[in-house]
């Protein structure tokens, strides 16, 4: 069978259609999307992609926009701001970066998140503190809180020149005050710094500087019954923390006896008085008693030595001219021996002072002065008293006490307590014991009492070639046994040099200051100018480690009047009481004495005395200065020191 063939039918078209299709043609392509894939989502046939870019930044700061929808490929720009008190830490994702508080992303291909975080500022500015001097011994500064502190902490460089150092805790923000005890005399050049602080770190304030001027600062101490001539601050003492003053005004007159009587009635002339003043936790200093012999006469000079134990518990007091002949522990106490002298023992209980006992010598005798000089152990049981004009020809310890051949050789006294018992332990001579050698005029005990430096200002040295050169003894104890250990003269030992009319002993007993206040120098060119020897013991052997002098150094300034020693030796207080008189504090590095100032009373007086006592804490901190001639008629405690109308009334200044 035989296929039909198809003929094929042919349209035509004219020019016009032909164009029209070959524009049309690939729109309809376009359309159906057969367009290219760019492989990213991109296709450029299709429409644009876009993402979210999120931020988180937390409570302390804020990211502006908090998201933004950016086309792929694009990117975005944030702005980044903390709060105030923070700055910015890290701004990381969408693989950007900042620039100061501007983060922009990196091109977004896909959905992300920008993460900011915030540190915490040190405070934006510092606290500006205010410095003033109150109470005793007190420096109190002042400020008022700044925004974003959460403490504060001062910082205190004490000389100016060795570096700043905290100062105690950190204050907490809201206290606003902060009281610095100080010792005054080591503060004088001292500069502050109050750091404004939170737990990002501290601001520094401003400098705050300390003058040279201390006035304000210093504790000026009078009786509660001031009256002329009853020189108040003769003789001082301070118990170990400071916080107990006894003061000694061997001539008052008041015939009152026992603690707190009448202090008006002056009908026992010159009979004497000693009080005791405290200081509270707060820094306030009060008068805590006032101090009368059981046996209250005229001209007994009671107060004319005092001593106290390291916890001010208990007191000894000396009244070198009391009459009474009687002999050892709480005897009569009637008269029969004109300026025999005296010793008595009052403990304190809960803040209540009473007279514990009456002490007398085995030997006691007219015009001995016994009670001229007293010193007292740490613990207060080993009581040591001079007596310089006794007048036995014995020699070392517990020999012969009756045979008064030898005026005014002078002898020590040891006395013991057992609970609330003393007994008399030892009758202490010097070696050489010689006329006039005033052994006994000053003394001093280690802590644990097994020491005992005495100074015999008039002794003359070897065939008394050197004529009241002085010389000091040192004895030491074993058990209840007493023995000279040494016996001490100046490497420069000139006639009337009076070394020994002071000594001072540091706690181990290893350290032994002695006064010479009459010593002229090398070439005796500065008459009475007076120096301080230290001297050091090791093991058994004592040698001399210094010899001091004032930094302005004159003729009769009378250096060495006064000597006191902190705990561990390292620190020396010296008083010279010529002209205005003066106190000094040095200070030893290793073996190096060094002079650390020199101090006046703040309302100095010609001929005041300042500088004939004075005592230093166990911890060197608290200085107190006698000045028993001072003027002043005010009382009690930092009254008016320029109304000059009680002569010789007396003070005391802490520093």
């Amino acid at each position: 069978m035989s296929k039909t063939p198809i003929t094929p039918v042919y349209k035509r078209f004219s020019l016009g259609s032909i164009a029209f299709a070959a524009i049309m043609f690939p729109l309809l392509l376009t359309a159906c999307g057969g367009g290219k894939d760019n492989g990213d989502g991109s296709g450029s046939g299709g429409g644009t992609t876009e993402f979210t870019v999120n931020t988180t930044a937390g409570s302390v700061g804020s990211i502006d926009p908090s998201s933004a929808t950016v086309a792929s490929g694009d990117t975005t720009s944030f702005t980044v701001t903390p709060d105030s008190g923070y700055a910015i830490d890290t701004v990381t994702g969408c693989g950007g970066s900042l620039s100061g508080n501007t983060y922009t992303t990196g091109a977004i291909t896909a959905d992300c998140t920008v993460s900011a975080s915030f540190a915490l500022l040190p405070p934006a500015s510092a606290a500006v503190p205010t410095l003033s001097f109150t109470q005793v011994k007190l420096f109190r500064f002042s400020w008022t809180d700044v925004a974003d502190a959460t403490f504060y902490r001062l910082l205190e460089n004490p000389d100016g020149v060795s570096g700043f150092s905290p100062v105690g805790a950190d204050i907490p923000a809201g206290t606003e005050q902060y009281d610095h005890e100080v010792p005054l005399y080591a503060r004088v050049n001292a500069r502050y710094i109050l750091q404004s602080c939170n737990a990002a770190g501290c601001t520094d304030s401003s400098e705050a500087s300390v003058s040279d001027n201390l006035a304000a600062a210093v504790g000026y101490f009078k009786a509660s019954n001031t009256g002329a001539d009853d020189r108040f601050g003769y003789s001082v003492a301070l118990s170990g923390d400071g916080n107990t003053l006894a003061v000694g005004a061997y001539l008052e007159d008041s015939n009152a006896t026992g603690i707190d009587g009448a202090q008006a009635d002056n009908t026992a002339n010159d009979a004497g008085a000693v009080y005791v003043f405290t200081r509270d936790a707060a820094g306030s200093w009060s008068q805590q008693a006032y101090i009368k012999a059981s046996n209250t006469d005229a001209k007994d000079f009671f107060g004319y030595s005092v001593a106290l134990s390291a916890n001010g518990n208990t007191l000894a007091v000396g009244a070198v001219l009391e009459d009474s002949d009687a002999t050892a522990i709480n005897g009569d106490q009637a008269g029969g021996a004109d300026n025999a002298g005296a010793v008595y023992v009052f403990t304190r209980t809960a803040g209540s002072w009473n007279q514990q006992a009456y002490v007398k010598p085995f030997n006691t005798d007219a015009y001995d002065n016994f009670g001229h000089s007293v010193a007292l152990s740490a613990d207060g049981n080993t009581l040591a008293v001079g007596a310089p004009q006794e007048s036995s020809n014995a020699t070392g310890i517990g020999n012969g006490q009756n045979d008064n051949s030898v005026g005014w050789s002078g002898a020590v006294y040891v006395f013991t307590r057992s609970g609330t018992t003393w007994n008399q332990q030892a009758y202490v001579k010097a070696s050489n014991t010689g006329f006039n050698d005033y052994f006994g005029d000053a003394l001093a005990l280690s802590a644990d009492g097994n020491t005992l430096a005495v100074g015999a200002l008039l002794e003359d040295g070897d065939f008394d070639m050197v004529a009241d050169s002085g010389a000091v003894y040192v004895f030491i104890r074993s058990g209840t046994s007493w023995e000279q250990q040494a016996y001490i003269k100046a490497s420069n030992a000139g006639a009337e040099d009076y070394f020994g009319s002071a000594v001072a002993l540091s706690a181990d007993g290893d350290t032994l200051a002695v006064g010479a206040d009459r010593e002229s120098g090398i070439s005796d060119s500065l008459p009475d100018a007076g120096a301080v020897y230290v001297f050091t013991r090791t093991g058994t052997s004592w040698n001399q480690q210094d010899y001091l002098k004032a930094s302005n150094t004159t003729n009769y300034m009378y250096f060495g009047s006064s000597v006191s020693l902190s705990a561990d030796g390292n620190r020396l207080a010296i008083g010279a009481i010529g002209d205005y008189g003066a106190a000094y504090v040095f200070t030893r590095d290793s073996v190096n004495w060094t002079e650390l100032i020199r101090l006046e009373a703040p309302s100095r007086g010609y001929n005041d005395r300042f500088g004939n006592a004075l005592a230093l804490s166990a911890d060197g901190n608290t200085l107190a200065v006698g000045a028993h001639q001072e003027n002043s008629a005010a009382t009690g405690i930092n009254g008016d020191q320029t109304d000059n109308s009680a002569d010789n009334a007396g003070a005391v200044y802490l520093y």
